[in-house]
């Protein structure tokens, strides 16, 4: 005899499983983002795995690129602004004689020329050309927009529009190996190079202006950045680490991955507050303080070196609040 399942006993997969709660935790994880997902990918899994109410990245990284990525938590997103105007530090590899419309190895080839025997002497006097401030243009795959579209969208459909240079200085911009051929001092067609740059530096864009000037082309193979504004390479934890402790439910050790909300202002002049200053400041007014800069960014403290935010000077002496943390 055939026995059906009563209707009214739900089954397994028909039972809602108990939501795990979010949680309101603040500061700032440095993942060593891999390749081949998006920053924001990236950003989805580390939110999940913090159980964290409130996220975001700061600096988008391509598929392509690996390396350092800030990921702000709670009151952190309130300044990851300042790390996106932060410098930043890259290693890549070049590949000569290909050019992409991407500036890079996911781009389509739009231009293939013989790579010349060129000197030690001769790449370093391109590179050179590109070291200090200079004007750039960014490249049509960047994330600026133009009538509110992202340019890359636009480049993705076949459409090019103009777009101005830009100034941006490039700190260093230095060889670190090649391949050279056994019988000469000429390169062939693969460099690895370490870029150290200002806000506002696209590396591919770089890479394309250098083989034009080499007059073979180049685009970008690999790409890893190293540094962002206050954060390096040993700060970097990776994924699988992360990952790991959240499998073993070791929520300590991964609050214990998160740095402080002020280290991403760490750089700026230290600011300390009397209870009265900075009860005027939480009221968005701005005040004198003794002994403050005469200019810039301040990083705002109080009693013990309380984090309370970021402040600016203003012509007239007096420090204004401009990112303050949430009952502080």
């Amino acid at each position: 005899m055939a026995f059906s399942t009563p209707s009214s006993v739900p089954s397994v997969s028909s039972v809602k499983q108990p939501k795990i709660p979010k949680r309101n935790l603040d500061g700032i994880l440095i993942l060593d983002k891999p390749t081949g997902i998006t920053s924001n990918a990236a950003l989805q899994i580390v939110k999940r795995l913090f159980r964290a109410q409130k996220a975001g990245h700061s600096g988008s990284l391509d598929p392509i690129a690996s390396g350092l990525l800030p990921i702000c938590f709670g009151e952190a997103t309130k300044f990851s602004r300042f790390l996106l105007e932060s410098d930043k530090h890259y290693i890549l590899t070049a590949k000569l004689g290909v050019r992409t419309d991407s500036g890079d190895c996911e781009g389509k080839i739009i231009s293939e020329q013989p790579v010349p025997l060129l000197s030690l002497q001769e790449i370093e006097r391109a590179l050179d050309k590109f070291r200090g401030n200079i004007q750039q243009i960014p490249s049509m795959y960047s994330a600026l927009k133009y009538n509110g579209q992202p340019l890359y969208k636009l480049a993705r459909e076949g459409i090019t529009v103009e777009r101005a240079a830009r100034e941006i200085t490039v700190y260093s911009f230095s060889l670190l190996s090649h391949q050279a051929d056994t019988n000469t001092d000429a390169l062939t067609n693969t460099l690895t190079l370490e870029v150290k740059a200002s806000k506002g530096t696209y590396v591919r864009t770089l890479v394309d202006d250098l083989g034009e000037l080499l007059g073979c082309g180049a685009h970008v193979t690999s790409l890893r950045r190293l540094g962002a504004g206050p954060y390096t390479e040993s700060q970097m934890l990776s994924l699988p680490m992360i990952e790991l402790l959240a499998s073993q439910d070791n929520i300590n050790g991964l609050d214990n991955c998160l740095l402080s909300l002020d280290s991403s202002v760490s750089t700026y002049p230290n600011l300390k507050l009397s209870e009265a200053a900075a009860f005027y400041l939480r009221q968005g007014q701005p005040v004198i303080v003794p002994y403050a800069p005469t200019s810039g960014w301040v990083r705002l403290t109080l009693g013990n070196d309380r984090f309370l935010g970021v402040g600016e000077i203003l012509d007239d002496g007096r420090v204004a609040p401009r990112r303050l943390v949430a009952a502080c």
